[in-house]
């Protein structure tokens, strides 16, 4: 059993088994509440740092649902599809960062939890766009 985790994580480094990791928990765990059960006065989503609530939240939830299953499955087979498009949308989450916490800065948020929060989000992003060779098919069971 362990012979088979092993080989299956081992196609990836460890930070990139920590994002598929991510999309799994997304995909078959918080999505699936977010879109079934969340109340109504509950739905909303970010969207390059600005919040939709409402109806807008939920029309746009699949959306996520989609890239974050897209983004395991690329992940699992590191399909040569994820770059450049993981490291794209890596970048617009730490756009995100920095504009939602500009617009709540009242809420916690404010020029330096954006400088903080932008800064972190950039590592995975950088990381992603320097790993073009990583991404290639496997034959994973």
């Amino acid at each position: 059993m362990i012979d088979k985790i092993k080989a299956l994580l081992q196609p990836r480094p460890w930070w990139m088994n920590l994002l598929w990791f991510f999309c799994l928990y997304m995909t078959f765990i918080y999505m699936p509440f977010d879109i079934f059960t969340k109340p109504f006065e509950r739905w909303e989503e970010i969207w390059f740092g600005y919040t939709l609530v409402g109806w807008w939240a939920k029309a746009t939830e699949p959306l996520h649902w989609l890239i974050y299953a897209g983004g395991a499955y690329g992940f699992w087979k590191m399909s040569p599809a994820m770059w450049p498009w993981a490291a794209v949308y890596s970048a617009q989450v730490t756009i995100a960062m920095v504009v939602f916490n500009l617009l709540e800065g009242g809420k916690g948020g404010g020029p330096i939890a954006a400088l903080i929060s932008g800064g972190l989000f950039l590592i995975p992003t950088i990381a992603l766009w320097r790993s073009k060779t990583r991404f290639q098919p496997t034959t994973t069971p």
